[in-house]
């Protein structure tokens, strides 16, 4: 399975992390055409942290059938967005159950 992965980070401290609730923890989900015609979604997460939260997602997210890379951009302790390549529209119901064995909820 083709897994592509990036982490964008915006810079925050310990203590901002700290107040985030640590590591651990969206929804515009509006599918789009991609260039190469696999559908593109982006959801929101809040509360990921690290990039071992991003791999935690990451990895949940590409056990879904149809999906062919994952994309996050991390923002500490706010709302990051993930961006899924399928060949077909994701079931929002399918993506939170996928997030949420990740140990997070979609906004």
């Amino acid at each position: 399975m083709l897994q592509n992965i990036e982490i964008m980070s915006t810079p925050a401290d310990a203590d901002a992390q700290a107040q985030a609730g640590g590591c651990c923890g969206g929804a515009c989900h509006a599918p789009a055409p991609a260039a190469d015609g696999a559908v593109s979604q982006s959801f929101e997460v809040e509360g990921m942290t690290c990039g071992h939260c991003v791999s935690s997602v990451t990895e949940e997210l590409s056990g879904l059938a149809g999906v062919e890379g994952v994309e996050v951009e991390l923002v500490p302790g706010g709302r990051s967005t993930v961006t899924v390549a399928s060949d077909a529209a994701l079931r929002l119901d399918d993506v939170r159950a996928a997030v949420s064995e990740a140990g997070y909820t979609l906004v």
